[in-house]
């Protein structure tokens, strides 16, 4: 991977998780990158600079990553609606992964943050895009990661008829 051509826009209220980030990129030869210590300043970079890649942190004062992604996904003037999200978070619980997946986050990083789980994560975003999905109450990467080979249904949701003839509604 050419990860001198990737632009990234860290997003953390913290300065020093933003200082280990930068060396981390760096040093696997990210060139290109943008810094933000809220999301409502992150907005302004993108608005300003093309940014291929966003890294937050979840838990941020005054606008926290959630809100972030979810204007950067749903607003009108937003910036880059597609822009590929890693969530950074040292609060992994089921709760707070399912809400920051259903704002439309890309990918997740659990700190402490290593270099090997920030290779790993671009990798991922960059090497296996998932197509993006738009409902009425969701825009974002398509959540689902597994496919289950004895579904035949349009939906693939467990309240969905499992007919291959299944209209959807």
């Amino acid at each position: 991977m050419r990860f001198n051509l990737i632009k990234i826009l860290l997003v953390d209220d913290n300065h020093h998780m933003r200082v280990l980030l930068t060396e981390i990129l760096r040093a696997i030869g990210v060139k290109h990158i943008f810094e933000a210590g809220d999301g409502a300043e992150a907005l302004q970079i993108m608005r300003t600079h093309q940014v291929d890649v966003v890294m937050t942190d979840l838990a941020m004062q005054p606008l926290d990553g959630i809100d972030f992604v979810k204007l950067l996904r749903n607003s009108p003037d937003s910036p880059n609606q597609m822009a590929p999200v890693i969530m950074i978070t040292g609060h992994s619980t089921a709760r707070r992964v399912a809400e920051a997946r259903d704002a439309g986050v890309n990918e997740f990083l659990a700190k402490p943050v290593t270099a090997r789980g920030v290779i790993e994560r671009i990798g991922e975003i960059v090497e296996h895009p998932r197509p993006y999905i738009r409902t009425s109450d969701f825009f974002g990467p398509e959540r689902r990661r597994k496919t289950d080979p004895h579904f035949a249904g349009p939906w693939r949701r467990s309240t969905d008829p499992a007919r291959e003839d299944a209209e959807p509604a």
